[in-house]
């Protein structure tokens, strides 16, 4: 999944891509890198971000939705927890829904889903981005995470989102402390008993600036490609990446690596 922020302020970034004829090409060019899902934000959800207006993020979103869905042939997510924001993506052709809030932002977001039958991928947050790396705390950071999930399954399930269109993401980041966010990755394959996909986003995060001397985001290349490998391993199905080309190379890799694991054990 390649990461295309149309914002003046993601972490990472952030105005690379907010004008529409720069984002078109960054995503064309996914593409051709190897990306199978492109997934399109226009609220940024780093730590401390402030929230836009419905108005705002439909204004970035909307026209590059349209025009690439006529443009790749592979499936465009709309990462947001608006209802109305999702319903105006999905109608201009996105195929996706990523939202942060695991369903829980908006109560009108699961209604969405299930009206356009598209995959919702349901992350784990606790708090919300402005305030989600305050002081961060867990009794037992992945049954709590978990039971989080399942009660955001059953919210989409209630209002007829099917099972079989539901992907998880234990929200790395998202009110994690560095090691809660190393624990996760570690233990990742525990989220297999949930019985979905698995996506994972550690791409250029902060826990890697930590590990490599406080390196800037877009030098944490090779930090993102570890995270991604371990968490390969581990049992992830989908990757949420800034570098897809080079991402791409080492979710093959690793793969390869994992399928001969299993079929030796």
């Amino acid at each position: 999944m390649g990461i295309l922020n149309v914002t003046p302020d993601s972490f990472s970034d952030g105005g690379l891509h907010f004008e529409k004829s720069n984002a078109i090409d960054c995503a064309m060019k996914m593409v051709d890198d190897g990306a199978d899902i492109i997934d399109i934000g226009g609220e940024s959800t780093r730590p401390g971000a402030e929230p836009v207006s419905i108005e705002e993020e439909l204004d970035r979103t909307i026209p590059v939705i349209e025009a690439l869905s006529c443009r790749i042939p592979i499936p465009i997510s709309i990462d947001t927890y608006k209802s109305e924001v999702a319903r105006r993506a999905l109608t201009a052709g996105a195929s996706m829904v990523n939202d942060i809030s695991g369903l829980r932002f908006d109560p009108a977001m699961s209604g969405i889903v299930s009206e356009f039958r598209i995959p919702v991928v349901i992350m784990h947050i606790k708090g919300a981005p402005r305030n989600m790396q305050v002081h961060p705390s867990y009794e037992a950071l992945i049954p709590e995470i978990m039971d989080y999930l399942r009660e955001s399954m059953q919210i989409a399930v209630q209002k007829g989102v099917a099972e079989d269109m539901i992907i998880l993401d234990p929200g790395i980041g998202f009110g994690k402390t560095f090691d809660h966010n190393l624990q996760i990755i570690n233990r990742l394959h525990e989220f297999t008993k949930l019985e979905k996909p698995i996506l994972i986003g550690p791409s250029r995060k902060s826990f890697l600036g930590e590990i490599l001397e406080d390196l800037a985001p877009e030098q944490r290349l090779e930090g993102t490609a570890a995270a991604v490998t371990a968490s390969i391993m581990k049992g992830a199905h989908i990757i949420r990446v800034h570098d897809v080309k080079e991402m791409s190379r080492v979710a093959r890799v690793a793969d390869a690596i994992k399928r001969e694991t299993i079929s030796l054990s």
